[in-house]
């Protein structure tokens, strides 16, 4: 394949490769009669490998040292299982191990490819529509853990070596709202009496993960009260007496605004749901002994429906 074939097929700018191939020697391995070279199946398969750490949020050297360790045999030997990978992104340790085949049409990598691709372009409705997609075809919970999660921390840190600027984070964030949303129905039939409230603490800028945690819950048939502007510590406490939820989730990314005391002005009254903490600021032992920390997203999903719910069927 010609440079500019696998730079459409990968969602990024030819000079791009060009520079992978000076500074990593991940260029292409075949030579035409002319002075042109043409990409293999290998080295595309390769490159992907290469994209999708960048996805997973490694930096361009991590990226092709994991590329190059991994890169297929041109024998027809079949290839060594991938290992895993573990990289340190800003939203914590993120695994890559083999997981779905990248072969298959419907799995994470090819979403996660053509996510990045169309954001890239600024191409709103196409993102829109892969959005959708992917949370109709996967799940939310899948969608999110093996899509939407790695491709808006990579767009959000600004996309290395010149790939984007920050207004594809936005465009793609905004869309990720408007498709968590629209993942999210109003329950004719929920199995919850009182809501599930899920808010944040004040002056929290990374709400995404509660918007994920209500459109999962959604799908259990668990009613919520989403609260996706950070309120006031005075305002949430209100807002709780006033629902009366079955559960309070408090989801806090990082920063001093994870005060464990809020637990307690909220929990005033008659407060008698369950309350819990998510996210990365909670510290098991600082929170008071009647708030239970969950785990990651997946994770609250199960725990909520649990401690609700018990073993009771979906139907």
């Amino acid at each position: 394949m010609p440079v500019a074939a696998v730079a459409r097929r990968l969602g990024v700018a030819p000079s791009t490769l060009r520079t992978w191939d000076r500074r990593y020697g991940l260029g292409p391995s075949r030579h035409t009669g002319g002075r042109h070279r043409r990409y293999g199946p290998s080295d595309v398969v390769r490159l992907e490998l290469m994209q999708r750490a960048l996805l997973r949020g490694a930096s361009t050297a991590e990226a092709a040292r994991y590329a190059l360790a991994h890169m297929p045999k041109a024998s027809n030997e079949p290839s060594p299982p991938v290992t895993e990978l573990r990289l340190e992104t800003t939203d914590g340790e993120v695994v890559l191990g083999a997981g779905r085949d990248s072969t298959d049409p419907a799995g994470p990598p090819r979403f996660a490819r053509q996510l990045s691709a169309a954001s890239l372009a600024m191409d709103v409705r196409a993102v829109q529509h892969l959005l959708a997609e992917a949370i109709g075809t996967l799940g939310v919970l899948d969608a999110w853990e093996g899509v939407i999660r790695p491709v808006v921390a990579a767009l959000g840190a600004g996309w290395r070596d010149g790939r984007g600027g920050s207004e594809v984070g936005y465009l793609l964030t905004e869309c990720v709202f408007g498709a968590l949303v629209r993942a999210t129905p109003v329950l004719a039939e929920p199995r919850n009496l009182r809501p599930v409230l899920l808010g944040s603490v004040p002056d929290e800028r990374d709400t995404l993960p509660l918007y994920v945690l209500a459109a999962a819950l959604a799908e259990r048939r668990i009613v919520t009260q989403l609260f996706g502007v950070p309120l006031p510590a005075d305002v949430l406490a209100v807002a709780v007496r006033r629902s009366s939820p079955a559960a309070v989730v408090l989801w806090a990314q990082r920063g001093p605004s994870a005060n464990p005391r809020l637990f307690t002005r909220i929990a005033r009254g008659r407060q008698r749901g369950r309350l819990f903490a998510c996210g990365p600021a909670w510290h098991a032992g600082d929170l008071p002994p009647k708030v239970e920390l969950l785990g990651d997203i997946r994770d609250a999903a199960e725990r909520v429906e649990y401690v609700l719910l018990g073993d009771a069927p979906r139907g």
